[in-house]
């Protein structure tokens, strides 16, 4: 089970929307996700939550996303992990970044703070006790931000399906070249109703955990919040699928299909 954590992360980083005025989420946005291994196996759950804040006398957001195994699977491969991102309220460029994760005895404590003016990453690795300065791409994001500065910067309506967009992303201690496809629109069924939605594909690397580069399918709310709803990954072996199960604190209404 050593693929949850990389659903975590896709919700986290690769939700995408619709380009609008007004922006998709506010203080108080939270997001509950259940997680299955090959479409029957309770895997574990994941959160987003988006709060008001202050950095260094800077509006921000701050987000935190939580993701941990449930049930019979952390017995014996147990995740707790948090991630948190400081954005600004504006622009949505991250000031700081926050990773710390245990991933069946695998851990990781980074914090990194992002000079956005110089393009610098300050990468502090608190479990081995050292600090380094990496170059950045101008305007860089990191893997939570993400989520949120695409959901009120892309512009769907320039995009055909089969369009590709591409997003500078900063992870651990490099740069990342992010890429997604956009595959149309599709209605799918949820525990909430049937729900039209946008359809995505993240581009991953093939090999040792995914079966091929296309092997994420993303769905995400047509409407003004742009909710991601569901998401799956076929993996080299099995696969893994987050349904959203709970949210609350949503800035525009939700929209269910009426048949």
């Amino acid at each position: 089970m050593k693929r949850i954590p990389l659903i975590i992360i896709a919700i986290l980083a690769i939700q995408m929307s619709f380009s609008q005025q007004e922006s998709a989420f506010g203080n108080g946005e939270w997001f509950k996700f259940k997680m299955s291994y090959s479409g029957f196996l309770k895997a574990g759950n994941a959160t987003l939550t988006v709060k008001d804040s202050k950095l260094n006398n800077k509006d921000v957001y701050h987000v935190v996303g939580k993701g941990w195994t449930t049930g019979m699977i952390k017995w014996f491969f147990k995740v707790k992990d948090r991630y948190e991102s400081y954005f600004d309220k504006k622009t949505i460029m991250p000031y700081k970044f926050i990773r710390n994760i245990d991933e069946g005895g695998h851990t990781k404590d980074l914090e990194i703070d992002f000079d956005q003016a110089n393009n610098k990453a300050y990468v502090n690795n608190k479990k081995h006790n050292k600090k380094t300065v990496i170059d950045t791409k101008p305007n860089i994001q990191d893997m939570v931000s993400t989520f949120y500065y695409l959901r009120n910067n892309l512009d769907i309506t320039k995009l055909n399906p089969g369009d590709e967009v591409r997003v500078d992303m900063f992870f651990d201690e490099e740069n990342y070249g992010f890429k997604l496809q956009y595959l149309g629109e599709e209605t799918i069924d949820t525990e909430f109703g049937e729900i039209e939605s946008l359809k995505f594909r993240p581009y991953v690397m093939a090999g040792r955990v995914f079966k091929e580069e296309e092997s994420l399918t993303l769905w995400v709310s047509k409407d003004k919040n742009k909710v991601p709803l569901r998401i799956k990954a076929d993996l080299a072996v099995g696969s893994l699928r987050a349904d959203l199960e709970a949210f609350k604190g949503l800035k525009h209404p939700f929209r269910i299909v009426v048949r």
